[in-house]
């Protein structure tokens, strides 16, 4: 949603088309960017109804524009990722799903969870990893989730990126590896700008980069020619 993030996508999609496809070759894409201050508000006030249609009708419209799957491209509006979905005949890839997937792939179970508030407190993300994949999500304390919460949007959201708060999401991942997590997903499009994989001694799930992945995989399934009849 903040185009911070929307930035990194961008960069991720093009980056593996160019690593795949070699030369000039680049990501066909259809993007539309909006007003995130707009959404945060709504966030905020709790109507996600409204979300929700703003979110749908895009879709829409990203769909009639010849677009052949669907990213919202943030974890917590995936709380409207089914509603979404049925607003269109795509197939919309669910950013929660495709980041246990890797978790799971690495035959870990319990990973820290760090991502906006709405995503850690509420159960469209943390009972989906439980009940569909099996996972043991650890959630950092109500502090933990503060510090979380506030350094994603009143800095990561505004291309704020600070020692301080490194130092302090280390301090958060540090008490989950204390209470048993193997591993830590960034749960939240904008964290990967702040903390990576040479930052942590455990092993780091970044979901934005694995959406955009899934993303680049589902598209190259589609251009792969199909093997003819006999």
């Amino acid at each position: 949603m903040s185009w911070e993030s929307t930035a990194v996508y961008y960069r991720r999609l093009n980056e593996q088309i160019r690593t795949r496809l070699g030369g000039l070759h680049s990501a066909d894409i259809l993007m539309r960017s909006i007003d995130f201050d707009a959404i945060v508000s709504l966030q905020k006030q709790g109507h996600w109804d409204e979300a929700c249609q703003i979110l749908a009708d895009i879709a829409r419209v990203l769909e009639q524009g010849g677009a052949s799957c669907l990213l919202i491209c943030t974890n917590t509006m995936h709380k409207l990722a089914d509603e979404v979905q049925q607003a269109v005949s795509i197939p919309l890839l669910h950013i929660a799903d495709v980041t246990a997937e890797a978790v799971k792939a690495e035959g870990l179970r319990r990973p820290l969870l760090l991502a906006t508030r709405y995503t850690m407190e509420q159960d469209f993300y943390v009972e989906r990893l439980r009940e569909r994949f099996g996972l043991d999500p650890v959630i950092p304390d109500a502090d933990g989730r503060t510090v979380i919460h506030d350094i994603i949007f009143d800095e990561l959201c505004q291309g704020i990126v600070s020692d301080a708060s490194r130092n302090l999401y280390l301090g958060v991942i540090g008490q989950g590896k204390a209470e048993g997590a193997d591993c830590v997903i960034l749960g939240c499009t904008e964290i990967g700008l702040l903390i990576g994989p040479e930052h942590i001694d455990l092993p780091v799930f970044d979901s934005t980069l694995l959406h955009a992945d899934a993303a680049i995989e589902f598209s190259m399934a589609k251009l792969a020619p199909r093997p003819r009849a006999a």
